[in-house]
């Protein structure tokens, strides 16, 4: 490897977003907050570093080990590179807009950055986009964050989407309704992510039975709904349940389209997470599209729900982008030749220099057309457009 490969060498999980690539992502990115602004959402901006102390406090407590450090040399004190956005729309919900008339509705986008990627997710620094929905613990609140979800992504160009629900704090309330230790609880949970009931029937002591029938109903809403029903002797499960199904209703009611599965004991990737959370997939892409759930905001704990969408993988879920309308102007075209061109929704590359070959310039700069004098023309082809 040469001093300049070495010199241009990024870190891993990094990468340079490049033609056309990147202008694509700010035309998917627009359409997202276009529709949260459409649905009463109001943009918010957090830096892009904190003080270690309010950024993993709250909601961010959950991604110590994912946030970078870095010392302040004005103030001498630690600062964290945020990993995860929602922490920061909490804090912000929860002093600046302390006063806002709740239920608050915000909406954000900006670059996170994770000390380490994972296998299904390389990536340790991407953007995200979403909502926060502060002040509100209705059913309906749930409801109306995965339906916002499911609308944006269709407006971006996903199709084939479908959306996994979970409970991660479940099983932690039925640990403690069993009072289970809190090594067996660790053994437990590896088994419950591995989703391997044989393992849970043989650690989970008094709690074996419960939690074997809820892993064995992860899959279709409908058969998950109906495995919990027949637990609802269980405190814990039985206001689980009841919210859970109005949920459902309310997805099922207003988009009938959207794949609803279930899985009772899924917690990873849920770190802060307190109630009903979910996460979007589309069909042969890589990785999640987005996820979010209900948490607690602030130290007083007030309600919160809302979701992150990431646009690298969202991306990968999309139409590719039409070919631009690109068109080469000669360095000796009039200035008012371009301006009516761009005012017709062209893009303009302007000739710096004299060229012998208009037709093979174009071509080099990845136009789709250069302008003869008088018309645009397709470049490598006699026809007019």
């Amino acid at each position: 490897m040469d001093d300049h490969s070495k010199n241009t060498l990024l870190p891993d999980g990094l990468r340079d977003n490049l033609p056309p690539n990147a202008d694509y992502e700010a035309v998917v990115l627009n359409k997202l907050l276009a529709v949260f602004a459409a649905h009463g959402y109001e943009r918010v901006d957090p830096p892009l570093v904190e003080f270690e102390e309010s950024l993993l406090t709250g909601a961010g407590e959950g991604l110590n080990r994912k946030t970078f450090r870095v010392m302040d040399p004005v103030s001498q004190r630690m600062m964290g590179l945020r990993a995860d956005m929602t922490p920061q729309i909490a804090r912000i919900a929860t002093s600046r807009l302390q006063k806002s008339p709740r239920p608050l509705r915000l909406a954000y986008s900006g670059y996170v950055m994770r000390v380490r990627g994972s296998q299904l997710q390389p990536e340790r620094q991407f953007r995200q986009a979403g909502v926060e929905l502060i002040g509100a613990d209705e059913s309906a609140a749930d409801a109306e964050v995965i339906l916002l979800a499911h609308k944006a992504l269709v407006a971006a160009g996903a199709k084939d989407l479908s959306v996994d629900i979970n409970l991660p704090a479940l099983v932690s309330a039925l640990c403690d309704g069993y009072g289970l230790s809190e090594s067996d609880r660790s053994k437990l949970r590896l088994a419950l992510d591995r989703k391997d009931s044989a393992a849970v029937l043989e650690i989970g002591g008094p709690a074996a039975q419960v939690l074997s029938t809820l892993v064995a109903a992860g899959g279709p809403a409908a058969a998950a709904l109906a495995a919990m029903r027949s637990l609802s002797s269980f405190e814990a499960v039985e206001a689980d349940y009841d919210h859970l199904a109005e949920v459902i209703g309310l997805i099922e009611q207003r988009a009938p389209t959207l794949a609803v599965t279930i899985d009772l004991v899924e917690n990873r990737g849920f770190e802060y997470h307190t109630g009903l959370s979910f996460t979007f997939f589309g069909r042969g892409v890589r990785g999640e599209l987005g996820c979010g759930g209900r948490y607690q905001a602030g130290d007083a704990g007030e309600q919160a729900t809302g979701f992150s969408l990431f646009l690298h993988n969202l991306l990968g879920a999309v139409p590719s982008p039409e070919t631009d309308k690109r068109i080469y102007l000669s360095v000796a075209m009039e200035p008012k030749v371009g301006e009516k061109l761009r005012g017709d929704g062209w893009i303009t590359v302007a000739g710096l220099n004299v060229v012998e070959d208009v037709l093979v310039e174009a071509i080099r700069l990845r136009c789709s057309h250069f302008y003869d004098g008088e018309k645009p023309v397709l470049a490598g082809n006699d026809g007019e457009i």
